[in-house]
């Protein structure tokens, strides 16, 4: 996989912080899951949008994650953020409460502490996660210092993953359904409100013996909550994605790439055509196990009052994907739907490790996996 050289698109203002560096890939040779690329220059040639929305319609029957490359963001743009996470993580853990995300609400915006959840029994999460909603009046909120100073690279950042990512690819998806090439943006605006987030995300280190009473899981398997989830390239290999047949394989770190996934709402938009991947995150290989994981991800959401309930689409009608599935979200509507995930997601009741399914809302169940 090459990806082209690629332009700068964000300034180099911004508060004066360190220059991160990703630590080497793994030498060992793992299992890893055999993902389609999609080449993003593609999308304004002429036949382009045709071509990738075939491989990438070709690329989902078998599993929903892919790659992209050649998003028109150069690795110096993606290293800022990875050193505005690191920035982010390193404050005490008093000023970082300070602007806490009101999770038992449905609250995602903001810090989420670690160890909220129990993974088995005296083991609770490793993860670290700073949400960052998108830059339109109705979210505005206090931010750290280190957010405020690099809010214009920040914003600049964001925007062109929502304008020059985001509305390819769901461009791609709306013409493997056979929609208006428009239909999927005209629920997913910038600037109405949803829970899109750009998110900083840290899974510190365990000892051995944690690792141990884990079984070697960090994050249960579990699909993510909206549309699209896109996690910029990190190489220590920690993620898993489970196969139609249930096996996990490993998800390879390729440079130049975005790792994106498919999330519920388009499973609960088309009935289960497109289907929610499900993911895992377990203990890095023995040569990356000494170091914690830092993460720049970007989660797609719809339209907080979208209703998710699947759509007039040809392609549905064709394959028998019309009528309406036991674990159907019908009257329900994007805003709901991840609220109530969110706050399952720090429900005290059961340690993850015991959860198979959890019922979310209006009788729609999450699926946990080992």
């Amino acid at each position: 996989m090459v990806a082209l050289d690629q332009s700068p698109v964000v300034a180099s203002a911004g508060s004066d912080i360190p220059t991160y560096h990703q630590v080497p890939e793994t030498s060992y040779e793992l299992d890893w899951a055999d993902l389609a690329t999609l080449d993003l220059s593609q999308f304004d040639q002429p036949g382009g949008k045709e071509q990738l929305a075939k491989q990438l319609s070709d690329a989902i029957k078998n599993i929903g994650f892919f790659y992209i490359i050649n998003f028109g963001l150069s690795q110096e743009d993606v290293d800022r953020q990875f050193s505005i996470g690191q920035e982010l993580f390193k404050l005490p853990l008093d000023e970082k409460l300070k602007y806490r995300a009101e999770l038992e609400k449905g609250g995602y915006n903001g810090y989420k502490p670690k160890g909220l959840r129990e993974i088995t029994p005296g083991v609770f999460d490793n993860i670290e996660i700073y949400n960052i909603p998108k830059f339109i009046p109705a979210f505005e909120r206090p931010q750290p210092d280190i957010v405020n100073e690099n809010r214009p690279i920040i914003e600049k950042f964001a925007r062109h993953i929502h304008d020059e990512i985001v509305r390819k690819l769901l461009t791609l998806l709306a013409i493997i359904l056979e929609l208006p090439e428009d239909y999927l943006l005209n629920v997913h605006r910038y600037d109405e409100k949803s829970d899109c987030h750009l998110r900083y995300m840290k899974y510190s280190r365990r000892t051995a013996e944690e690792n141990e009473k884990a079984s070697g899981i960090w994050t249960k398997g579990h699909t993510d909550f909206g549309s699209l989830t896109l996690l910029f390239r990190q190489p220590v290999a920690a993620l898993q994605v489970r196969t139609p047949e249930g096996e996990w394989k490993w998800v390879k770190p390729y440079p130049g790439s975005i790792t994106v996934n498919l999330a519920d709402s388009l499973e609960f938009l088309t009935n289960g055509f497109l289907k929610s991947s499900i993911h895992r995150v377990v203990m890095p290989p023995p040569d990356q196990r000494d170091v914690d994981r830092l993460g720049v991800l970007y989660f797609v959401r719809p339209e907080d009052d979208l209703e998710l309930r699947p759509v007039a689409s040809e392609v549905l009608r064709r394959l028998g994907y019309d009528q309406i599935t036991d674990n159907s979200a019908v009257g329900i509507t994007a805003g709901e739907w991840v609220k109530a995930r969110v706050a399952k997601g720090v429900d005290k009741g059961v340690p993850r490790n015991e959860i198979g399914s959890q019922p979310i809302l209006g009788g729609v169940v999450a699926k946990y996996y080992d």
